[in-house]
């Protein structure tokens, strides 16, 4: 393993014993929520988004259960996208998920993904995809529906 990967399986763990964005925000204080399974894993987890008047997301906290790989960027996500505006928001889903669909070729940029740029080997493992992008597939429902 080279020394970036090592570094990013740590950031990965880090963000898994100790996520950000949890706890999760009072229903009442949300602009919209998504419930997302991973029916495979059993992967868990809800996400609540809460915007601005402009449609910039104040915040995205969630709660959920899961392997390191789920929660980590449940984590990761809600680090990057509070301040964004939703628009912003969703291209980066975008990106992601063409990444995590490239099967190891494409990298996620440091600079547009933050801590989230250490996921980008997961696309090496097809099986772990779907935990990468769980978080992910929430707040884009959740920006759908507010």
């Amino acid at each position: 393993m080279s020394g970036l990967e090592s570094l990013y399986q740590e950031l990965i763990l880090d963000h898994s014993k100790h996520p950000h964005g949890t706890p999760l925000a009072a229903e009442e204080g949300a602009n919209a929520s998504s419930y997302q399974r991973n029916p495979i894993c059993g992967d868990e987890l809800t996400l609540r988004v809460r915007l601005d008047d402009a449609g910039a997301i104040r915040d995205a906290t969630w709660e959920g259960a899961g392997c390191s790989i789920s929660q980590a960027s449940a984590s990761m996500l809600s680090d990057l996208v509070a301040g964004m505006p939703g628009a912003e928001a969703s291209a980066l889903v975008d990106g992601f998920r063409e990444a995590m669909r490239s099967r190891g070729k494409l990298e996620l940029d440091i600079e547009d993904y933050g801590d989230a740029a250490a996921l980008s080997g997961v696309s090496k493992y097809t099986a772990r995809v779907k935990c990468a992008m769980l978080a992910w597939v929430a707040l884009e429902d959740a920006l759908a529906r507010a």
